[in-house]
């Protein structure tokens, strides 16, 4: 009988409860649970292990280089961070607005991690998410080129609820990903959220992106729904170093 069940549950997609029906049947003779409370738990437990694994899809199908939540960010080593917007961000609102979140600062300051968390707690609350490094960017873009597929790349960075785009400055855009960018900018604008880190600050987006006038129109569309964390302080990598005693050598002179 139990067999026979255990095939009916897989068949009806339950796979959880049916390869955990004699323990889930044995612990409810053993506590005496009601009807009732039997069947919440295992519609429950079923439900929950649904969720996490849509959830780790999600998290594949977005990219994200690895995963750090935001309690693992050191507000007191950064304190140019505002907790406040932090906790606004982590609301998810701002996706649902179609808002930014733009992150500067110099590198090894906290930036991509703050990204990844925000990213981390859209995926979880279901959003479609995206990352992306602005090499990866560039590299994409001239393959779609090549390949006479930029539309459908385009089209493809401005489905997601949430895009990142991690390292915006740190070499320069060649024109043809500056256009796609500005397209990608412009197709989400004021109903796709994103999120960009930039280790430059917006006087000096013109040089990023070639193009003066390209930059301030970028810019016009990212700043009109947005909010920019400055990120001040030192690095976390040389605070690891001086930790273990590891210091840089005195300059000579």
């Amino acid at each position: 009988m139990n067999k026979l069940l255990e095939e009916r549950l897989a068949l009806l997609g339950w796979h959880y409860t049916a390869s955990r029906i004699d323990d889930i049947v044995e612990n409810a003779s053993n506590n005496n649970v009601s009807y009732f409370d039997f069947l919440d738990t295992v519609v429950l437990r079923e439900w929950e292990n649904r969720e996490a694994g849509l959830l780790a899809k999600r998290i594949q199908r977005s990219k994200l280089p690895y995963t750090k939540t935001i309690h693992d960010f050191d507000f007191s080593f950064q304190p140019s961070v505002s907790e406040q917007r932090v906790k606004e961000t982590l609301t998810c609102r701002f996706i649902s607005n179609g808002e930014n979140r733009i992150l500067l600062g110099p590198p090894c300051v906290g930036k991509t991690h703050l990204a990844i968390s925000f990213a981390l707690e859209a995926l979880t609350q279901g959003f479609k998410t995206l990352f992306l490094t602005a090499e990866e960017m560039v590299a994409e873009c001239r393959k779609a080129e090549s390949k006479g597929t930029l539309t459908r790349l385009i089209n493809r960075w401005s489905r997601p609820d949430l895009i990142i785009l991690d390292e915006v400055g740190y070499f320069p855009f060649d024109e043809l990903t500056a256009n796609v960018f500005f397209q990608v900018v412009s197709k989400r604008y004021e109903h796709g959220a994103m999120i960009l880190t930039s280790n430059k600050s917006f006087i000096e987006w013109g040089k990023v992106f070639g193009d003066d006038v390209l930059a301030t129109a970028i810019l016009d569309r990212l700043l009109h729904h947005s909010v920019t964390f400055n990120i001040k302080g030192d690095s976390y990598r040389m605070k690891e170093k001086k930790k273990a005693g590891i210091f840089p050598a005195a300059p000579l002179n």
